[in-house]
């Protein structure tokens, strides 16, 4: 008997724990994700829902500019001197109330607002600057012309001049129509332009080379502004802001790029000025002191009128002495 007991086979019986079926356990990790992402995805809605559209856009201009505090100062992302509002006063509003001409300030009158507009313009120019450069130089249409886009900052704001060369114009001889290749480059600009809330200014220049009337008819005081408005009308129709355009000059050949080769083709140019805000208040100034110059005495003799002009028993009326009706011709250009 107990040599039957040695010989019986010895049975392990090993019990397998049920799983989670084919699957596993693996879903409740993914369903777990999930449930974190909707959640995050419905506080984003909740947020943008909440947030006014001057929020979002300080917001956005704080990702494209994160370094404006440690360039303008201030304790944090809620300072006055950040463009997130949050603590003082809000510089970022004023900012762009002075920008989009909805506001405009003495700048004068406040040496703080004057130095951060000053200094935020300074260095939303320079972005641009090196934007517009960037754009010149990954663009094969407009790389092909990078010797006539001549880009710097000047006192009164980022200049983007667009000359002749000797063997390409923009416009054909004595027309305001842009070539297909100027086109394209304003075309290109446009938008980059738009980037910035900042006004423009686009002025026509031509060389010294005068019509054979002499100046008394058509002159090139017309051709460069009428060259002026031609770009105007092709920067905006390709995506830039109209109302950002403060001033569309044509100067003739009165201010030549090379005052030596008065005939030089880079004296034919179209000059594009994004301006600091100080240079378009000093611009709007002027204006509105050209406005308020009283024109009722001496100026309507000036012009030639014949309005009569109240005068005082015994008073003899003002005159300014020597002065003749002005010409209707265009002005004398020197040659130089």
């Amino acid at each position: 008997m107990a040599e039957e007991g040695k010989n019986k086979p010895i049975v392990i019986k090993r019990i397998k724990k049920g799983g989670g079926g084919g699957h596993g356990g693996a879903w409740k990790i993914a369903y777990a994700d999930f449930i974190t992402a909707m959640m995050a995805f419905f506080l984003l809605m909740w947020l943008l829902g909440s947030t006014t559209k001057a929020q979002l856009q300080g917001i956005a201009q704080w990702f494209k500019n994160p370094e404006r505090v440690s360039l303008m100062g201030g304790p944090g992302s809620g300072s006055s001197n950040s463009i997130l509002p949050g603590g003082g006063k809000n510089l970022t509003k004023t900012v762009g109330e002075i920008q989009r001409g909805e506001k405009r300030q003495n700048l004068a009158s406040n040496p703080t607002l004057t130095a951060a507009v000053e200094a935020v313009d300074r260095k939303n120019l320079d972005h641009l600057k090196k934007a517009l450069e960037a754009q010149i130089a990954s663009n094969p249409a407009l790389a092909a012309f990078r010797h006539q886009l001549l880009i710097n900052i000047t006192p009164e704001g980022l200049r983007i001049q667009v000359v002749d060369s000797a063997k390409r114009s923009m416009f054909p001889n004595g027309s305001t129509v842009l070539e297909p290749y100027a086109q394209t480059i304003f075309k290109a600009i446009a938008p980059t332009l738009n980037q910035l809330p900042n006004q423009i200014s686009i002025t026509g220049h031509t060389d010294a080379v005068r019509y054979a009337n002499g100046g008394r008819g058509y002159s090139n005081f017309n051709l460069s502004a009428g060259r002026a408005n031609a770009v105007r009308q092709v920067l905006v129709q390709n995506g830039l802001d109209e109302s950002k355009i403060l001033r569309v000059v044509g100067m003739g050949s009165a201010v030549l790029y090379v005052p030596k080769e008065p005939d030089s083709p880079l004296n034919r140019r179209v000059s594009i000025v994004v301006l600091s805000q100080k240079a378009a208040l000093r611009i709007v100034n002027n204006q509105k002191m050209e406005k308020s110059v009283d024109n009722s005495s001496a100026a309507q003799q000036i012009i030639g009128g014949a309005a009569e002009r109240p005068t005082i028993a015994g008073s003899v009326p003002p005159a300014i002495p020597g002065a003749l009706p002005l010409p209707l011709a265009a002005p004398v250009k020197s040659p130089g």
